[in-house]
């Protein structure tokens, strides 16, 4: 969506540059303005952006395929949609909140009267436990442990798999930290958190997160640099740190990658380490409440979907069955 803007008017061949649907494009120039103002303007988040670009792209191609104009969707047509998506029920309801949202912005930009998604109802979808595999701590100490620090790049992934362990964090809101998040107030030193919607989130650093961030930064001497990146690329295989940012791409392969040089079979990603944070504290007496807070999140039934201290208990019961 980056193309957008320097677009001042819409013809033909700048509505195809850009990916726009052909029921869309057919629709008279209000019909693509708001289309494109839709997720240029009300959505902030670059990776919200992207998936609901997808979700209605998908849905209006579904159309268009079919010869329905943009005009004759209707309640029928979004529920027969919704009805034969093949995806998984979470990305099902994520893009019919999707279609809800924009039909929303084009009937505020009075391109059509009523909203055809708004009484269509998703599949129901309850979860009370999360999916995201975790390690035991003894498995978490072991891949902490065996990370080579000879280097600068081992001392990076140290700090940077810690820091979601110690404070909850998401792993855009890690890649997205500077040199100056990591800062002394009093005689602790703190995390600033980059989260969601542009907010920040302030978190004390764990002794240890503190001894595997010093260590990090003194070796690679960024100490002077408090307003580049915290965790970088490598240029090449030279090993050596550039000036850019990772993404949670980069992250996530380097966590496959000591995984299995420490040989942990389990499929863990970015999200295991948080996960593996919250039921550690929440083991160790923590309060859910607490946990809340230092997650950064909206809601304790979100933080409740990364507690797995029920697990040992589920398994140790179920082993009483002796056939």
């Amino acid at each position: 969506m980056k193309e957008i803007a320097q677009y001042g008017s819409l013809d033909s061949t700048k509505l195809h540059a850009i990916g726009m649907p052909s029921i869309i494009a057919a629709s008279g120039e209000n019909a693509c303005r708001q289309f494109i103002e839709f997720f240029a303007v009300s959505i902030r988040n670059l990776n919200t952006r992207k998936a609901y670009y997808r979700a209605v792209v998908n849905f209006l191609n579904w159309c268009g395929d079919r010869g329905i104009k943009f005009e004759q969707i209707g309640p029928l047509v979004v529920a027969a949609y919704i009805e034969q998506h093949t995806a998984s029920t979470p990305t099902v309801k994520q893009h019919l909140a999707a279609i809800r949202m924009l039909f929303n912005w084009l009937v505020v930009g009075h391109v059509i009267p009523a909203n055809p998604a708004l009484s269509v109802r998703g599949p129901r979808y309850v979860l009370k436990r999360g999916k995201t595999p975790i390690l035991t701590k003894d498995e978490t100490r072991v891949l902490l442990e065996n990370i080579d620090i000879s280097s600068v790049v081992g001392l990076r992934d140290r700090a940077l798999i810690a820091t979601m362990v110690y404070s909850f964090a998401r792993v855009g809101a890690v890649v997205g930290m500077r040199v100056g998040d990591y800062y002394k107030n009093g005689k602790r030193w703190w995390l600033r958190l980059h989260e969601k919607g542009g907010k920040f989130h302030e978190v004390p650093a764990h002794h240890k997160l503190e001894e595997y961030i010093d260590t990090y930064i003194n070796v690679s001497g960024l100490w002077e640099d408090r307003k580049g990146p915290l965790f970088r690329t490598l240029l090449g295989k030279s090993r050596k740190l550039t000036n850019n940012y990772m993404a949670p791409a980069d992250v996530y392969r380097m966590i496959r990658r000591r995984a299995k040089q420490v040989g942990i079979t389990t499929p863990i990603g970015c999200h295991t380490f948080r996960a593996i944070g919250i039921t550690n504290y929440l083991e160790n007496g923590g309060t859910l409440e607490r946990a809340q807070i230092l997650a950064a999140h909206s809601s304790p039934r979100t933080t409740k979907l990364y507690d797995r201290t029920g697990d040992k208990i589920t398994l140790d019961e179920i082993e009483r069955i002796v056939i």
